[in-house]
This record gives C-alpha cells, sequence and structure tokens, in this order.
C-alpha cells in the first residue's frame, strides 16, 4: 500500500511540477511575446482553465503527501516527505494569497475590457509564480530523495 501510495503521490507532484514549469519558462513568455497582445486572450483563458484544475491538483498533491507522512512515519525517508509535504502547503497559501486574486481577474479580461496596468498585473503574477515553482520543484525533490 505504503509503494503504491509513494508512487502515485511523486507521479502527481512530478506531473504538477512539469506543468507549472513550463508555464512559467515556455508558455508565457512565448505568449508574452506575440504581436498586438495576442498573448492576452489565451493568458486569460488559461486562467480560466487552469483556474479550475489546479486548486484540486494542489489540495490533492497535499493530502498524497500527508498520507505518505503518516503511513511512512518512522521511516528513513519521513523527515523529506514531511518537508515536501509542508512545503506544498505553503504553495497553496501563496496560490490562496498571492496568484489567485490576479488569476480571477485575468479570467475576466478580454480585449475590450483589459485594465491600463494589465502587463504589470501578469508580470506580478509571473514573478509570484516563478517563486511558487521553485516551491513544488523542492518538494517534488525531497519526495525522490525519500524514495532512495
Amino acid at each position: 500500500m505504503l509503494d503504491v501510495l509513494t508512487v502515485v503521490t511523486v507521479v502527481v507532484v512530478g506531473l504538477m511540477v512539469g506543468v507549472e514549469f513550463a508555464v512559467a519558462v515556455f508558455v508565457n513568455p512565448i505568449l508574452d511575446r506575440l504581436p498586438n497582445d495576442g498573448g492576452l486572450d489565451a493568458r486569460s483563458d488559461g486562467a480560466r482553465i487552469l483556474g479550475r484544475v489546479m486548486p484540486f491538483w494542489y489540495i490533492g498533491s497535499v493530502v498524497l503527501g500527508a498520507a505518505w507522512a503518516v503511513l511512512g512515519r518512522g521511516g528513513t525517508g519521513a523527515p523529506l516527505v514531511i518537508a515536501g509535504t509542508a512545503l506544498l502547503v505553503l504553495s497553496v497559501v501563496m496560490s490562496i494569497l498571492l496568484l489567485v486574486p490576479i488569476n480571477s481577474r485575468v479570467a475576466t479580461w478580454s480585449h475590450e475590457g483589459v485594465p491600463a496596468d494589465w502587463k504589470q498585473q501578469m508580470r506580478r503574477w509571473d514573478r509570484f509564480h516563478y517563486v511558487r515553482v521553485a516551491v513544488i520543484v523542492l518538494a517534488f525533490t525531497l519526495f525522490v530523495a525519500a524514495l532512495v
């Protein structure tokens, strides 16, 4: 049971890290280089779609990490799993306090109804997102290290 849980946790968190890393490093920079603010609609659509999915993914990752920490307590990798889970909790708190408020606004934007400071808001979201990506990469790394 614990072996299955560890594999599922590492896969679920690893996929989440991959998606968030790709958004930070590839997708958003590409969208930002589109002419005539062409990336605005894509960012707004992404905010709506990922805004529906990611809360479940983040909370699910925390639940999996917590279950692993409880079931694997006393094992050699337990401190790493606890630290990784704590980092995932931090990423959820960061999301709720810093990223979701911006993301909720972005989800309502279109070329006809965009605020004057929309580019500054996007840069702010990107900066917070980079930090969150670093946090979840570290959590994933701790989970993988716990397996070894």
